[in-house]
């Protein structure tokens, strides 16, 4: 897997911002197939700095309902893969520059 294949974006969040400032950990929605080694990779070849720890987890596909003149409508939103993404002490990744 190539690694502009597995980083798909950073997951932007007020609860990804807070763990940003207070303990260095950056959250990416990423390939269903790339595992821990490989996202390591990509985090450090595109944004420069030392990971520490990779923690991976795959959020479920959830159920979504709305109202509308013609009844109710029913979907599903797809599940994805996420990964929190540790730096090594003092370093930052700038997420908002490489939007």
């Amino acid at each position: 897997m190539r690694l502009a294949e597995i980083l798909i974006k950073p997951i932007l969040s007020e609860k990804s911002n807070q763990m940003q400032e207070k303990r260095g950990i950056y959250s990416f929605k990423v390939a269903r197939k790339a595992n821990k080694l490989e996202i390591k990779k990509a985090v450090e070849s595109f944004y420069g700095v030392n990971v520490a720890e990779v923690r991976t987890l795959v959020v479920p596909s959830k159920s979504k309902s709305r109202m509308t003149k013609s009844g109710v409508i029913s979907g599903r939103k797809p599940g994805y893969k996420k990964a929190l993404v540790t730096v090594a002490e003092g370093e930052t990744i700038d997420l908002y520059a490489t939007l």
